[in-house]
């Protein structure tokens, strides 16, 4: 990928998602190990990402942007309002700037930076293994090959779609962005039902998860709407049908909804701790 070959990638933050991305970066060949560092400051995390990753770490964010073509911000939306200060008039003007700061929007990175170029990513987690969502956006200012740049990396985690409305950011947050963990709490529930009705523990896991991967791979293949799907696989008067008859009992659809809509307020509440 010629695109990034020449470029200097500095990451602020050295989380989970920092990883994430600097794995997919790597992983695809879009430069290698010595052109990437991260600022962390966490000497257990610096340690881990040099020995697992083979990338530069340091403690100081003004020395990791030095000479950096590509800046990502990867820290807790908690913490931005300190890493803008210490990188205020810091960063050069024609860098491209990537962020991955849930809710933070791009005018209050553009405010404490004075950076054009800025693009803002809501990534998930499989995106470690390259099977992640992402919705990214980006200002105007971003030039085609920084747009490129930019979706070189954002593909490096897997599938993505672009936004021209920053506002559609937040709401991939609340639905792509956290939905991992919605998912995750429904295995482990179901799950846990398996261990109840009697089977081993390894057991229930296996059939869970193989039925979920499954039906989501078929869901994909088919092009059909899952309500349809879930209409084929549901005898009337059968097994399928009671269960899903508790579910909707239960209030399951009311309660995801009502989830998604709470992660995204918090995510636009969010954007606004840089301010106080």
């Amino acid at each position: 990928m010629e695109t990034l070959q020449n470029s200097r990638v500095a990451l602020i933050g050295g989380g989970m998602m920092a990883e994430a991305l600097i794995r997919g970066i790597l992983g695809k060949g879009l430069v290698p190990p010595e052109q990437v560092i991260a600022s962390d400051p966490m000497p257990e995390r610096r340690a881990h990402l040099s020995d697992a990753l083979g990338i530069q770490t340091t403690d100081s964010n003004t020395a990791a942007i030095a000479g950096a073509g590509i800046i990502i911000l990867a820290v807790k939306p908690q913490t931005i309002g300190k890493v803008f200060a210490e990188l205020s008039g810091q960063v050069q003007q024609n860098v491209l700037l990537l962020s991955i700061v849930t809710g933070i929007k791009i005018e209050a990175i553009r405010q404490a930076l004075a950076v054009p170029a800025i693009v803002r990513i809501m990534p998930n987690t499989p995106g470690q293994i390259g099977e992640g969502m992402s919705a990214w956006t980006a200002t105007p200012e971003t030039s085609p090959e920084q747009r490129e740049q930019a979706r070189a990396i954002v593909r490096a985690l897997g599938e993505e779609v672009y936004v021209e409305d920053e506002h559609y950011v937040n709401m991939a947050t609340a639905l792509s962005g956290s939905g991992p963990a919605y998912v995750f709490l429904i295995l482990e529930a179901l799950i846990d039902a398996g261990v109840q009705l009697g089977f081993a523990r390894p057991v229930a896991e296996k059939l869970v998860l193989q039925t979920v991967k499954g039906a989501v791979v078929y869901a994909q293949q088919s092009g059909v709407h899952p309500a349809v799907l879930r209409n084929m696989v549901t005898s009337p008067g059968g097994t399928t049908a009671e269960a899903l008859y508790q579910l909707e009992k239960g209030g399951l659809r009311s309660t995801l909804s009502r989830a998604v809509w709470a992660a995204y307020q918090k995510a636009e509440h969010l954007g606004s701790l840089d301010k106080e």
